[in-house]
């Protein structure tokens, strides 16, 4: 049995993908710090069995499971609404659900590039749309899960939808977006008491990459992620950032294994920043 650690206790938390992997994991330890965690899951069965399966291990009642598909602003904008329902204060965000969507392109409902809308403008809108509970309920905290993938990314702001390149190097420029984010939403948010910092998990056993694909690709997919470190182990630096006393106060940071790192030099360029702010808030209509 895990020991009982309070050190969350009065704290609610947000978690997107928390049905599995890196999410299942983080919600897991914050409910075992006696956090109010709320899970947010595509599925609800597997949401529900998750849930089960972090009550009983962390022996928390206080988890609670709201079911969303963030390819969705429709679904997102439920989402916060459903929440708001029933909580007045969000002290930590963490976005963690990402997809990576191979082969052929796809588009979402609102007709954007799948990639793109899941692993950026979902945190993007998501997060702007509980900025002001964050901000009632500060010191808040808000962390957005990356990659190291991003190194690999630029950003054509001619063509955020991927029309004209291939799907890995959408995910890589879905990545790199997170980070431009979060530096631009650290600076927006100076003097409010809410922090905003980036992390890369390691590289992470985990189904992301196995959803829609052929058997092949799935087969290749979990290979190459049988190397992977474990996703209790990819979501400490998550853990970390939501929960350490040591990081109070620090904002507008990339995370690696728990310790600021720099990322790609393009990622610091301020009025690329801003450009991407300004063309994500259109296309999710903020």
């Amino acid at each position: 049995m895990p020991t009982v650690n309070s050190s969350m206790q009065g704290k609610i938390c947000m978690v997107t993908g928390a049905n599995s992997g890196i999410g299942k994991a983080t919600a897991l330890a914050l409910a075992q710090m006696g956090a109010t965690v709320v899970m947010v899951c595509r599925d609800r069965a597997r949401g529900e069995e998750a849930r089960s399966e972090i009550t009983t291990k962390s022996r928390n009642n206080t988890v609670d499971l709201l079911q969303a598909d963030l390819s969705s602003q429709q679904s997102i904008r439920q989402l916060v609404e459903n929440f708001q329902h029933h909580y007045t204060h969000l002290h930590v965000l963490i976005n963690n659900a990402g997809a990576a969507f191979t082969g052929r392109r796809r588009e979402t409902m609102d007709g954007l590039e799948m990639t793109f809308a899941v692993n950026y403008l979902a945190p993007f809108l998501l997060t702007h749309l509980l900025l002001n509970v964050l901000k009632a309920s500060a010191p808040a905290r808000i962390v957005n899960v990356s990659s190291n993938s991003h190194e690999a990314g630029y950003i054509q702001l001619d063509d955020l939808q991927a029309e004209h390149h291939r799907s890995m190097r959408a995910y890589e420029q879905s990545k790199l977006a997170v980070v431009l984010f979060t530096y631009e939403l650290a600076r927006r948010l100076q003097g409010t008491g809410v922090t905003a910092n980036c992390l890369h998990p390691g590289f992470v056993a985990t189904h992301i990459g196995q959803r829609d694909v052929g058997p092949a690709v799935r087969l290749l997919v979990k290979g190459i992620g049988s190397f992977g470190t474990s996703p209790q182990e990819g979501a400490k630096t998550s853990i970390y950032l939501a929960s350490s006393p040591q990081v109070e106060g620090v904002t507008g940071q990339y995370f690696v294994k728990s310790i600021p790192k720099r990322s790609a030099s393009i990622s610091y360029d301020e009025s690329l920043q801003r450009q991407m702010w300004e063309q994500s808030a259109k296309l999710v209509n903020v």
